[in-house]
């Protein structure tokens, strides 16, 4: 829990490396949904988004306000939202979910598989017991729900099932407030995992982070591949299945 201390300092690390990232791929115009975690609201995931918009992306936030856990309308709101994007840009939906929002945008993937192009979460606990954070009495205090119904049958399946459409999980062993073993995704031919040595609260604005997200976000439909770790990446990302 110490350690989220460092999410200040990453975001100027953030800033300071915006030349470096600037390298990252351009997108090709496809929408991106980012959603936020727990209480958080769209303010938390304007730097990732603004980032992401200027590499040509048509990129929202989840316009729900703060991020208060599943309580009425937040579901169909999302899937709303979903659908409208998708309707109107006429092209599939990338998700990006931190925390509790990977959760969402994982089950969204699920439900309407047919709309969604890719589903990438930033430490986000979906493989583990719903109690294995800091943070599941937050969730039950402000939602009025049991950590048990973060995201239930009712809303996509079992949590722990992997999305029917590319899946990039990343996660960090340092993370002060999720279990990282627990935010890890099976690998597959369409899914993976990319480790990066982050706080959780610093993780939406992380350079490490923020260069992967575009890295994977800029694969042309229907051609993804693994991240390459190899070169100078083998240097910033861990190799996450030691």
């Amino acid at each position: 829990m110490f350690l989220e201390g460092r999410a200040l300092s990453e975001f100027g690390a953030f800033l300071g490396a915006l030349p470096l990232l600037s390298l990252a791929p351009r997108g090709d115009g496809h929408p991106v949904l980012v959603l936020p975690g727990l209480v958080a609201s769209d303010i938390s995931t304007r730097p990732l988004r603004s980032f992401l918009r200027n590499r040509g992306y048509a990129v929202s936030g989840w316009r729900q306000g703060r991020n208060y856990g599943l309580r009425a309308g937040v579901q169909d709101g999302m899937v709303d939202l979903l659908r409208e994007l998708n309707e109107t840009h006429g092209r599939k939906v990338s998700l990006v979910g931190w925390s509790l929002g990977g959760l969402y945008a994982r089950q969204l993937a699920k439900m309407m598989p047919d709309r969604v192009r890719s589903v990438i979460t930033l430490g986000s606990p979906f493989a583990g017991n719903p109690k294995s954070t800091n943070a599941w009495r937050v969730y039950e205090f402000t939602s009025g729900q049991r950590a048990d119904d973060a995201a239930n049958e009712r809303f996509g399946g079992p949590l722990a099932q992997t999305p029917p459409v590319p899946t990039t999980a990343i996660f960090s062993r340092t993370d002060g407030i999720c279990a990282w073993q627990g935010c890890m995704e099976t690998p597959s031919t369409l899914s993976e995992n990319i480790e990066v040595e982050s706080s959780h609260c610093g993780m939406g604005h992380h350079p490490a982070v923020v260069y992967a997200v575009a890295d994977r976000l800029a694969q042309a439909e229907g051609e993804w591949r693994p991240f390459d770790r190899t070169g100078w990446r083998s240097l910033v990302y861990p190799n996450p299945d030691r």
